[in-house]
């Protein structure tokens, strides 16, 4: 796993946490820039926590089974990244649904423990990238930039995006929210497809 790579999969990682940033910026039309920097922080530092997190915890089970784990590397990248890709575009499905059923409400102020919560919802299945991230590892191809530096790009492009996001909810409302998570649910898809053919052929 290569650098463009890790820019796709941090762009398809973000598109949750710019999803629901585009949705805080149109709840509260009014929000200041320490907020919207402070959306973006959450979002960005969780979404590159996670990925970290996933990584050890697989790298303490893989070690104790490294030939059997490098054999099985591409498919279970693949399984998981497709497994999180159908859950984004499952998920982006039936909130266009609810959506058309549902009503809009007046502006909200977003709290702090608002945005943590955000944060941690929007970052859970990056857990299960770290394990993609440590079946890189120790794939033949490896992975690379390293995992400190590649958390640090999910983290960077995940913080940029929400920002951005918040803004553009202001402007244009909520219809690239569906767009975007279903977009990162593809691409997730895209690169385990890759990384299984990269890893049988």
């Amino acid at each position: 796993m290569g650098v463009f790579d890790i820019l796709l999969l941090a762009v398809a990682l973000s598109m949750d946490a710019a999803a629901v940033s585009m949705t805080d910026g149109m709840a509260e039309p009014k929000m200041p820039l320490k907020k919207a920097l402070g959306i973006g922080g959450f979002f960005g530092g969780f979404q590159a926590l996670m990925p970290l997190i996933g990584y050890f915890v697989a790298g303490l089970v893989a070690s104790a089974f490294l030939d059997a784990f490098e054999k099985a590397s591409a498919w279970i990248s693949f399984a998981l990244l497709a497994f999180l890709g159908g859950k984004m575009i499952f998920d982006c499905v039936r909130e266009m649904r609810a959506e058309k059923e549902g009503e809009k409400g007046g502006e909200q102020i977003l709290s702090v423990g608002k945005m943590a919560a955000q944060a941690v919802a929007t970052s859970i299945d990056a857990l299960a990238v770290g394990v993609t991230l440590q079946m890189a590892a120790i794939s033949p191809a490896g992975l690379f930039p390293p995992i400190g530096w590649s958390v640090l790009i999910i983290g960077a492009v995940t913080f940029s995006l929400s920002l951005i996001a918040v803004y553009l909810g202001k402007l244009i409302g909520d219809r690239l929210a569906d767009k975007a998570q279903l977009l990162g649910g593809i691409v997730l898809i895209a690169i385990g497809v890759k990384l299984l053919l990269e890893g049988i052929l």
